[in-house]
């Protein structure tokens, strides 16, 4: 990559189309010289010091679905240690010269025939797992499309058994690169964004109340705030991850 060019070398049945996608996923048509501070110090400061910052999208709602779902109400370290599991399990090789033991995220046919016993070796919880086979069924009908924008697949989303406002709002943000969706829910974000705009502490209503002048750019305003925004000193252990497999 140099001079603003990018060339891609692409193998496999999904060649072309990675190939026409990888603008999206580099966040080439995303617009952040619109982007007002409103003139928050902070904010200020961290979006003049990170003009790399772009909302990529991918433009596969499956491809997002799947780990989504399977960071829901656990550790990053607990979601990573299923989704290697998974893609071991039931994920095809990567085509070309890919790494060895490279795996490319399984059909929803493939999930949907991974065993209960299967999923408890590879630490899934019933909760996750019934809202993975949930999603199985309808994964053709939430690609994106000329209908299917961001509001309405998280309305879609929102329709199935297990999947609610956090995994609706992850999924948009990968999908569609969205530069106000927010993941109303999350553990760690409320005070991220309490702590860093109001030094202080708050809940999801509380945060977004503060994210409201940045209205059409929220998600934007929270990417900045992962950068160079402050969190609550930590006054406890770290939670400890749960491993499903031993329970």
């Amino acid at each position: 990559m140099g001079g603003g060019e990018v060339r891609v070398l692409a193998w496999g049945p999904g060649a072309e189309r990675a190939g026409t996608a990888v603008r999206g996923w580099l966040g080439a048509d995303d617009r952040p010289d619109g982007f007002d501070p409103g003139g928050h110090p902070l904010l200020t400061r961290v979006h003049r010091a990170s003009p790399w910052l772009r909302m990529s999208r991918t433009g596969r709602t499956w491809d997002a679905l799947v780990p989504a779902v399977l960071e829901q109400k656990v550790t990053t370290i607990e979601a990573h240690r299923v989704w290697r599991a998974l893609l071991r399990l039931a994920g095809d090789p990567a085509p070309g010269p890919a790494p060895e033991g490279m795996r490319v995220v399984p059909s929803p046919r493939r999930v949907l025939d991974v065993t209960d016993w299967e999923w408890h070796r590879c630490g899934l919880d019933g909760a996750r797992r019934r809202a993975l086979r949930a999603v199985t069924g309808v994964a053709a009908r939430m690609e994106p499309g000329e209908e299917i924008g961001c509001a309405e697949l998280q309305r879609r989303l929102r329709t199935v058994p297990g999947i609610g406002v956090w995994t609706a709002a992850e999924v948009v943000q990968r999908v569609f690169g969205c530069p106000d969706t927010v993941s109303y829910g999350d553990y760690h974000l409320k005070n991220l964004v309490g702590w860093s705009l109001a030094g202080r502490k708050t809940d999801d209503d509380g945060m977004m109340e503060l994210l409201e002048p940045w209205r059409g750019q929220r998600q934007r305003v929270v990417r900045l705030l992962g950068i160079g925004g402050s969190r609550p000193p930590r006054r406890g252990p770290r939670n400890a991850p749960t491993d499903h497999r031993r329970l």
